[in-house]
């Protein structure tokens, strides 16, 4: 119940009225029956103003972190990404990713919407990451279509750092959903799985215009921020006089 007030009462109607929000080729987003809405990643917004645009209830795999934080406001954080249909999964440890998939699995399994996003983690540059293949799995998997989504302007409204958003025009576009039926029976090859993520990134790619990055955005982060360490550690600050 609490996910509809949400949705169509306080957030929706606050999002539409500050973003003004750009939507195209929403008829491409099923009805009916179970879905992957696969899109990019910019801004701690998305994860809320993709799902409060579609007529669809849409549930997200949302890393854990965001369910626990301490004192009231992780507890407030919590709630609210509940309310918003998300689900916690823990990013760290070998099993991750079979969490990962498994709550995915379950969401498609009940004939919902699944949004994911390949990339993992927020771009923190603007630029679009090689896509994780865990997309695959669960396509292949459940069988079923996925939707390319691509954020724009999003990352402008809202960068990484910034509480309060900038008003600024965003468009989110739905490409035609793509269809992985011709790999029925050959799902667990690794292969396969990394031909289908390609895929699917290349129509995110698409869709959003921009720069592709044939790394793990998890990678680059870290290697910059190493990079980033150490020349604080060859430069360090003068002391104050």
């Amino acid at each position: 119940m609490f996910y509809y007030l949400l949705k169509y009462v306080f957030l929706g109607p606050l999002l539409r009225l500050v973003f003004r929000p750009r939507i195209e080729g929403l008829e491409n987003v099923p009805a009916s029956g179970p879905a992957i809405v696969a899109g990019n990643h910019l801004s701690f917004s998305d994860h809320f103003l993709m799902p409060a645009m579609l007529g669809r209830r849409i549930t997200f795999l949302a890393k854990a972190e965001y369910f626990t934080g301490p004192g009231l406001k992780g507890r407030l954080t919590a709630f609210f990404f509940r309310s918003a249909g998300q689900i916690p999964v823990d990013r760290s440890g070998k099993d991750a990713g079979q969490a990962a998939i498994r709550e995915g699995l379950g969401v498609l399994g009940r004939g919902e919407l699944l949004g994911i996003y390949p990339e993992g983690t927020r771009s923190h540059d603007g630029r679009l990451y090689k896509g994780k293949v865990g997309v695959a799995v669960m396509a292949l998997q459940a069988g079923v279509p996925v939707v390319p989504c691509a954020m724009i302007g999003t990352f402008e409204a809202q960068p990484p750092g910034k509480v309060i958003p900038n008003i600024h025009p965003v468009t989110i576009r739905f490409g035609k959903p793509l269809d992985f039926s011709r790999y029925a029976g050959v799902e667990q090859e690794r292969a396969i799985l990394r031909a289908v993520t390609d895929e699917i990134m290349y129509a995110i790619l698409t869709l959003s215009e921009q720069e592709y990055v044939d790394e793990y955005a998890a990678v680059v982060k870290e290697r910059q921020a190493a990079e980033h360490g150490a020349k604080e550690r060859k430069f360090p600050r003068a002391p104050l006089s």
